[in-house]
């Protein structure tokens, strides 16, 4: 085994080519677990971070086992449901276990779902549920979890309503959220990944802000004053996930409107907070603000 050999699932999609990226710029080895009938375009992906691609049936732990033998660990980045994480991160577990790699890092990067309520947050409660499975294995398993992806305030969060000037918000205007961009969610697991003594969860925030900061950062930002706007309570929030999911239930989306709706209520309601965050841990990261990615973009869109 070697201390710099990480095994990679998921390196074709977008977090897990910035993870690849990261572990790359790190010195580390990465072997990117590709399935064997990959696209084209997604074996290029892969090959442009500088990972190693590994041809291997993701369904058979025998074979995943062989693929992943000597790393140091083995980190998932693999999106999806519950095929993906339950049945799919299962075998990924198995597999790591079997061939005695020391350690585990799940797919997990999101808002502490390890203290929101069950059964409101269907994304939530698959992570929880391979929570379970990870901890009854002979591994030790890390989770990051990083708050909401910064990059959902260009447009997927509708939080920031630009025609009006406003910052929407649900129940308390100075309640903190998290959010943290991709690429330091990348960093950030690079360097758990090629930690050997890591913790069971990290916790991880490039910045946390409240609704009034918000609108504190959009007036700095482009020069007309921002106010908030509250919508509701955060509890509010359930009956209009109930609604939209009997509207358009989606069941086959990873994100369909009433999931992004769960999101929020949990974020919103104080209860996926990350407290305390462990930033200090690597002090070679850096992080960015929600104020310098905000002012990245285009000043007609900040």
């Amino acid at each position: 085994m070697t201390d710099t050999t990480i095994a990679l699932a998921g390196t074709a999609g977008d977090l897990g080519g910035r993870i690849a990226n990261a572990l790359v710029a790190r010195g580390a080895t990465v072997r990117a677990l590709v399935r064997p009938h990959a696209a084209e375009a997604d074996l290029d992906r892969v090959t442009a971070t500088g990972a190693v691609p590994v041809l291997v049936d993701q369904t058979d732990v025998g074979a995943v086992a062989e693929a992943v033998a000597g790393a140091a660990c083995v980190v998932s980045a693999l999106s999806g449901l519950r095929d993906v994480v339950l049945d799919r991160q299962s075998v990924l577990l198995d597999s790591a276990v079997r061939a005695g790699v020391p350690r585990f890092v799940p797919s997990d990067y999101a808002s502490d779902f390890t203290r929101t309520e069950p059964g409101h947050n269907r994304n939530f409660d698959l992570r929880r549920e391979f929570w379970g499975r990870a901890d009854r294995a002979s591994i030790a398993v890390t989770s990051v979890l990083s708050g909401a992806f910064m990059e959902l305030l260009d447009g997927d969060m509708p939080v920031l309503q630009r025609r009006v000037r406003r910052v929407l918000h649900w129940g308390d205007p100075d309640q903190l959220l998290d959010f943290t961009t991709k690429d330091d969610v990348a960093a950030a697991t690079a360097a758990v990944a090629l930690d050997p003594k890591t913790p069971r969860v990290l916790r991880f925030a490039g910045d946390s802000l409240s609704a009034r900061d918000l609108a504190r950062v959009m007036t700095d930002l482009t020069g007309d004053r921002w106010r908030t706007l509250r919508v509701g309570s955060a509890r509010s929030l359930d009956v209009v996930g109930a609604v939209l999911k009997r509207v358009a239930p989606e069941p086959g989306e990873v994100f369909p409107a009433w999931q992004g709706i769960a999101y929020s209520r949990d974020m919103f309601s104080g209860e996926a907070q990350l407290d305390p965050l462990d930033n200090g841990r690597y002090p070679e990261l850096s992080w960015t603000t929600v104020a310098q990615f905000l002012g990245r973009l285009a000043p007609a869109t900040a």
